[in-house]
């Protein structure tokens, strides 16, 4: 099945249904979870709640992160803001016996905002442009502090909460004293700046998004989001979404040969149940019966056309 047509996983929400982890950290604010196996390749999507660090130790993992792509290999990392549909495409390499090998971290606002105030970290005046997205390098130092975290996954359940925390305080501050690209990050994770309300919906309607993440995208307060969306589509945002949903999923059932419940994902529904129910209100018949209508109305056209 094409990327996209299966449901799309959140993270770190359901980081629990993966079954494929080799372990797995957590704290309030920070999930943490290590992957080594055989794997010749996988592609998938997740959204993003919170930041991401990836962190390959061997194999190469390729994102797609706003309509741009990043291939991360043996000994990189990349940081990814919050708020966004990931698409992915992973793989060993014949180098290292298609073993991938890798960790996640994910981290919330509030985290962020506690290690910034913890190490005293101040803006900067830096040479590179900011980006919200880059490959950064692995030092050896840094090799070291991922190595030495990999007993804290294998024996979990005998790791108290504050020592995860004092953990990850100290992979970040190793990881902005050695490299100012990620400093910026950290400092600035890539939150847009009035972006436009109708950009930003038509780009994420299909996203298991939260009105928080919307607002975020959008470079707005929760409470501005909401009232601009009002007095912009005279509707909620949640039902903006639900009606664009349908028309998406309108277009497909009757102009595609997906399956109905490849379509309910791909347009953003998390139940096929819901979907159904929904698409019956709207449009007066259940979306087999949609098609199957399409479909006589198409071979009816073609009838016609053909006796003229």
């Amino acid at each position: 099945m094409a990327v996209g047509m299966e449901k799309t996983m959140t993270f770190p929400r359901q980081l629990s249904k993966v079954t494929n982890r080799t372990g797995s950290l957590q704290d309030t604010g920070l999930s943490a979870i290590t992957f080594c196996q055989q794997n010749q390749g996988q592609i998938g999507s997740y959204f993003l709640q919170d930041h991401l660090l990836l962190y390959i130790k061997s194999g190469k993992y390729q994102v797609r992160f706003r309509n741009q792509n990043y291939t991360v290999r043996d000994n990189e990392m990349i940081f990814i803001p919050k708020s966004t549909l990931i698409e992915y495409d992973k793989s060993g390499t014949p180098e290292s016996g298609y073993v991938l090998d890798y960790m996640m971290f994910f981290l919330d606002e509030k985290l962020l905002d506690e290690f910034v105030q913890f190490a005293g970290l101040k803006p900067i005046e830096s040479v590179h442009q900011h980006v919200p997205v880059s490959i950064l390098p692995v030092t050896p130092l840094t090799r070291t502090y991922f190595e030495s975290l990999q007993p804290y996954f294998y024996h979990a359940d005998r790791i108290g909460d504050g020592l995860v925390k004092i953990k990850l305080m100290e992979l970040l501050v190793h990881l902005t004293d050695t490299d100012e690209r990620f400093l910026q990050q950290i400092l600035e994770p890539g939150n847009p700046v009035n972006r436009s309300i109708h950009v930003v919906m038509e780009e994420n309607f299909t996203h298991p998004v939260s009105l928080g993440d919307l607002a975020y995208l959008s470079g707005k307060s929760l409470s501005t989001f909401k009232r601009e969306f009002q007095a912009t589509f005279g509707t909620s945002p949640l039902k903006w979404i639900r009606n664009r949903r349908l028309e998406q999923a309108e277009q497909m059932v009757a102009g595609t040969e997906l399956s109905i419940t490849e379509i309910c994902y791909t347009v953003g529904f998390e139940n096929i149940t819901h979907f159904s129910k929904v698409f019956k209100l709207r449009f007066g018949v259940s979306p087999s019966e949609f098609r199957q209508k399409a479909r006589l109305e198409r071979m009816a056209a073609i009838e016609l056309n053909e006796q003229v």
